[in-house]
Parts: structure tokens; sequence; C-alpha cells
């Protein structure tokens, strides 16, 4: 099992993981406003701004003070993973 640290010694499961967006949409804004009043809503950010948003494949959403650069950057499609799978 891999994990992703996420600050302040928070880790999440990187099998887990659909995506990590940045806060700024108002669409984002939204989910995580209704994911709060679901209660699905994990604030990693220990007071800070939140700088990345991780959406989990439970439902659950997860804030994190660190911003999304750090977690990888792009995407690469042709990895050797997908290509065995």
């Amino acid at each position: 099992m891999k994990l992703i640290n996420i600050g302040f010694g928070n880790l999440i499961s990187a099998e887990r993981l659909i995506a990590v967006v940045s806060p700024d949409s108002a669409p984002i804004k939204r989910m995580v406003q209704e994911n709060r009043e679901r209660g699905m809503l994990i604030d990693a950010t220990y007071g800070r701004k939140t700088a990345s948003i991780f959406i989990m494949d439970s439902g659950h959403v997860v804030l994190s003070a660190l911003p999304p650069e750090r977690f990888g950057g792009k995407a690469d499609p042709d990895t050797k993973e997908e290509r065995e799978n």
C-alpha cells in the first residue's frame, strides 16, 4: 500500500485517491460545502489556507494546505502499471 503525505503528518492511501484538485473554482467550493454538510469532509489544513483538495473513492473529500504540484504533477497515461492492466 502506497501512502501520500498530505502535510503535517497526515497520510492518505494512493490506491483510494481519485483526484487532486485546486480549491479555486465554484464547483469545487460547492462540493466541499456539500461534503461538509454530509459529514464526509476531512480537514487536514490545521487552520491554514486550503491549497489542494483530494477526492477519494469512498466519497470523502480531504483538504490539505500543501499545493497540488507537490503530489506528482502531470498524470502520464502511458505508465507501466496501466499498460499491464
